[in-house]
């Protein structure tokens, strides 16, 4: 069978019935066969073809005979195939002969970029609500809807600057800003960072997004960890990289396995990736854990890129310590913003600091300008609230103290999830994201986005299931512990009930 053919007439099929590949997994999901995301995409793209009983199901499910589907058989004349024409390809019905409308797919660099923190599963949550069904969402990172309001003062500041932030501002950001930012890399103890070394950007997304496009070739190899926050592996993978996950070790509160780093280098690994503090995880890395990464890129000379976008979510009386401080004479990037440490996601502010040995980096720094220029600049109005923002009162020190809101919720999510049997989990020192475990055997959990997926259906709960992080096995998932206490409360009875009698078929 020819793969190439196959995906032309699984295409042309879908086009016919109007199906997008999203549809087939939730048909696939309603009759009870194993498809996931990656699985289509291969199939359209002609990488792979499926086995006996997934294209059984294909065909029932497109409303086409199997036998031409598999193998293109004139026989079988309910289905559309297709002849090649030069270089045209042409659908043609072979009923009819009537020819197909031409239909334009996405382009292959995305067939291996996966993003599952808004994927499958929110889209089966999405489809859910359309029909009049009440959410839990537990997903994401957003403080707004669970009441964590912008301070006073920002909201004030950016109203008086509002009529001038109108035009364009330089493509690195306001002065304003940048000073600021600067002046907080000097407390942080980053070295070596002048105002021209900031750059700010539509939340640090899109900062990842420009770095990696910037820095990877076409096989060229980054190591960021497993679990990640997936952005970090979908936009290396986009920019043509090779993302090699080391293992965070859950029996040691999740800190980077650093033997596992070593074994992972190559002569292609052009740079590191630091998730401090992490999310998922919620661990924080200690000064001798950081020392150990810093020995290794200075072994190597790699670049490190921190993202620390939860360094002020510190909890326990615990100090955050910046990696780019202890590397003078490295290239370091460092990733922070306004979103999760003043509650204003939506605000889209972020910002990136370049740092340490900067000369070595120079070609590289000429590529980040470019990108930077290109996209014009960063959104003005939320530039124009950091000086106020890092300057001034410092809300977040309220909800991470003890008897704080985020703290109070961090503790009660812990307690409530490990009372639950065949459920474990490492406590987070910073963030509002915890990790826990599944007893796999126990569950017969074989594939944890159906667990999610169960337990939308069921208990009206959306998370997101470890394998959305690149977490290898199918026995983690992550909450987002921002709604207050009662809501989490009833979130964990429904969940204590579901694991009581789950058993994964």
């Amino acid at each position: 069978m020819s793969q190439e053919s196959f995906a032309l007439r699984l295409s042309a099929a879908m086009t016919r019935q109007g199906m997008k590949q999203v549809d087939l997994i939730r048909a696939a999901a309603a009759a009870g066969v194993k498809l996931g995301k990656s699985h289509i995409s291969q199939y359209v793209s002609g990488k792979t073809v499926p086995r006996a009983d997934i294209m059984h199901f294909l065909a029932e499910a497109l409303h086409v005979e199997e036998a031409w589907l598999r193998d293109g058989a004139a026989g079988s004349a309910s289905g559309p195939s297709e002849r090649k024409t030069g270089e045209k390809t042409e659908n043609i019905n072979i009923k009819t002969g009537v020819q197909t409308m031409r239909t334009f797919k996405k382009s292959s660099k995305l067939d291996n970029v996966l993003y599952d923190v808004r994927g499958p599963v929110v889209d089966e949550a999405a489809r859910m609500e359309e029909d009049g069904t009440q959410i839990l969402k537990l997903n994401i990172g957003n403080p707004a809807p669970f009441g964590f309001r912008t301070p006073d003062e920002v909201i004030y500041d950016m109203r008086k600057q509002l009529t001038e932030c109108e035009g364009y501002s330089n493509a690195q950001g306001l002065f304003s800003a940048r000073k600021a930012i600067m002046q907080y890399a000097q407390l942080k103890n980053i070295p070596n960072v002048s105002v021209d070394d900031i750059y700010t950007g539509n939340g640090v997304s899109e900062l990842i997004n420009l770095c990696m496009s910037a820095l990877l070739d076409d096989g060229d190899e980054i190591l960021i960890p497993s679990p990640d926050y997936p952005l970090w592996t979908a936009c290396a993978t986009l920019a043509g990289g090779n993302v090699v996950h080391y293992v965070c070790d859950e029996e040691a509160e999740w800190y980077p396995d650093i033997e596992d780093i070593k074994k992972k280098i190559t002569d292609r690994t052009k740079a590191i990736v630091i998730i401090n503090p992490n999310n998922p995880t919620g661990a924080l890395y200690p000064k001798e854990v950081l020392q150990q990464i810093v020995d290794v890129a200075r072994e190597h000379q790699l670049i490190i890129f921190s993202d620390e976008i939860y360094d002020r979510l510190v909890m326990d009386d615990a100090e955050h310590i910046s990696i780019a401080s202890m590397a003078p004479d490295l290239f370091c990037i460092t990733f922070s913003g306004l979103s999760k440490s003043h509650m204003i996601a939506g605000f889209r502010i972020g910002w990136m600091i370049l740092s340490g040995n900067k000369r070595v980096a120079k070609d590289y720094i000429e590529g980040l300008k470019m990108l930077s220029n290109m996209r014009l600049c960063s959104n003005v109005p939320a530039q124009s609230i950091v000086q106020t923002a890092l300057g001034g009162h410092q809300s977040v020190r309220g909800y991470i103290a003890p008897g704080g809101r985020v703290r109070e919720q961090r503790d009660y999510i812990y307690k409530a999830l490990t009372d639950i049997p065949g459920i474990s989990a490492v406590k987070p020192k910073a963030g509002f994201y915890i990790f826990p475990k599944m007893d796999a055997k126990k569950f017969n959990i074989t594939n944890d986005e159906q667990f999610a997926l169960d337990l939308l259906r069921e208990k009206k709960i959306l998370l997101i299931h470890g394998g959305g992080f690149n977490w290898a096995q199918p026995d983690h998932f992550r909450i987002v512990y921002l709604p207050r206490i009662e809501v989490l409360r009833e979130a964990m009875g429904k969940m204590k009930d579901f694991f009581s009698y789950y058993r994964q078929e």
